[in-house]
């Protein structure tokens, strides 16, 4: 099974390229979906996170308030460097455990991981492929502020906190630019699939 990560930073329409990825056939992890997961009420994960961060953050039912963490850690690098390498680990080992099952089932398959931090924590040495996508930095700003319904000062922040879009694409095997619209994009990310089931098929 070819393993490829899909990343790129905040806004740049990650879940757009990873949708199509699926609809071409491609098996998709969103790795955001695995953090919620890793989380869940009783996890190992949620007790190292108290233990770090306080109780402050449960809600009554005593799950994880992951907005008013994700307040905190956007706002403070080094605590949002204390979470990720808290859930990192659990993240990748919950993902690792779903990519075996994958590969048991379609060795001959394309599984697609879907993770914004990918580069950063040193995940995406685990893959075959790395897909990064971008786009201009002024669309990125609109689509944040649209979509998260933030003010620019504060999408400004959300992008300032992660990796330049330009310092992840150093480490790209394909990338894939949604700055021109839906249509444009899926035609890339169609060229960019066909382009891996061929490696595949040649192995």
């Amino acid at each position: 099974m070819l393993r490829v990560g899909l990343t790129g930073s905040i806004g740049v329409g990650k879940s757009f390229v990873s949708g199509v990825l699926g609809e071409l056939g491609c098996r998709v992890l969103d790795a955001d979906e695995t953090a919620r997961e890793v989380v869940m009420l009783g996890s190992p994960a949620l007790r190292d996170v108290v233990a770090a961060f306080g109780s402050g953050f449960l809600r009554e039912d005593g799950s994880l308030d992951r907005s008013k963490l994700g307040a905190l850690v956007f706002a403070d690098a080094d605590e949002r460097a204390t979470l990720n390498s808290i859930l990192h680990p659990y993240i990748i080992a919950k993902q690792d455990e779903r990519l075996r099952e994958w590969e048991a089932i379609d060795p001959n398959g394309i599984a697609v991981v879907n993770a914004a931090l990918v580069i950063e924590s040193g995940g995406y040495k685990r893959f075959d492929k790395l897909i990064v996508v971008h786009c201009r930095p002024e669309v990125q700003l609109q689509r944040l502020m649209a979509r998260d319904n933030l003010s620019r000062e504060e999408a400004e922040k959300r992008i300032g906190a992660q990796m330049s879009q330009d310092e992840k694409k150093k480490f790209a095997d394909y990338l894939i630019d949604t700055s021109d619209g839906f249509e444009a994009a899926r035609k890339r990310t169609t060229e960019v699939y066909e382009e891996l089931r061929t490696g595949l098929e040649e192995e």
